[in-house]
């Protein structure tokens, strides 16, 4: 069972408010989970939390940090692997970065259980043995993650092979973007404030000092980078779960329950497409 909660939601309307010269807006899901929320997995006022405020509050920031900019009307992917190489454009690429793997969690979900088409289903075998091993890694290492972040699978074209990569905050899975991956365990750091650890990414600096005219700017891959295709991530950010698991104290609930019934509302059509198993286009937005 889901939990109640007391988190009130907000009106549609809020995710309509104007902005000035707002190009960048909360895009449309496939699903409308308005009302019902996510049956099985995030009820209304969690997914009014997760998507509409979260979703909302990151297209605010990265318009006011683009607008009248050379970057004011890109997707945010193309924002993110841009400014990630920019260490003064450090809380562009974060809220760009936040706002499309926000978007690519939630394009992975349906209200209800569906089928994974065949050829995604053997090509996941191949790399994973059985489809029970891949589901079983997948929720282990987004329940052992201490700090907030995404866990993706990835497939690698050449060798049509899958694995399995952490980013952690803001950080991005894109090759382009290899130097603000973040793959580190927040259970290094000092701080474990997830509010203190939001602040810190949205103003610290990219790691990367190669500079957009060297070596590897623009779409040459990073020093280290390999080329892969992210098909599918689930949320490990606090405020995605906390509503409806809680922090899973006494063995109830928390972020393990919430990977459970997350893999039980996975879009396999949307994923194969990813993939592109079946010669489909890839995720852009």
């Amino acid at each position: 069972m889901l939990r109640p909660t007391l988190i009130p939601r907000i009106g549609r309307s809020l995710t309509l408010r104007p902005f000035r010269r707002s190009l960048h807006q909360v895009p449309p899901l496939a699903h409308d989970f308005t009302n019902e929320g996510i049956p099985g997995l995030l009820g209304p006022a969690g997914f009014d939390m997760a998507w509409t405020q979260y979703q909302s509050l990151m297209v605010e920031k990265l318009n006011s940090l683009t607008v009248g900019g050379e970057y004011e009307s890109k997707a945010p992917k193309d924002i993110a692997i841009k400014y990630a190489r920019d260490p003064n454009s450090a809380p562009i690429f974060n809220y760009a970065s936040m706002a499309h793997n926000n978007h690519f969690f939630f394009s992975c979900l349906s209200p209800t259980e569906t089928v994974m088409p065949e050829p995604l289903k053997k090509e996941l075998e191949a790399s994973f043995s059985s489809i029970a091993t891949l589901r079983q890694e997948l929720i282990v290492t987004a329940s052992s993650m201490f700090g907030p972040g995404f866990v993706w699978l990835v497939k690698h074209p050449l060798g049509r092979k899958y694995s399995i990569l952490t980013t952690y905050l803001a950080g991005s899975p894109y090759p382009g973007a290899h130097h603000r991956r973040q793959p580190v365990d927040m259970n290094t750091e000092d701080n474990k404030s997830i509010s203190d650890a939001l602040r810190r990414t949205l103003r610290s600096d990219p790691v990367n000092t190669v500079g957009a005219h060297g070596a590897y700017a623009e779409k040459k891959l990073p020093p280290g980078g390999i080329d892969l295709v992210p098909v599918l991530c689930i949320n490990t950010w606090e405020h995605v779960y906390l509503p409806d698991y809680g922090v899973g104290a006494f063995g109830v609930g928390g972020k393990r329950a919430y990977a459970e019934r997350w893999w039980d509302r996975i879009d396999w059509a949307v994923v194969a497409n990813h993939a592109d198993v079946r010669g489909s286009g890839r995720f852009q937005t």
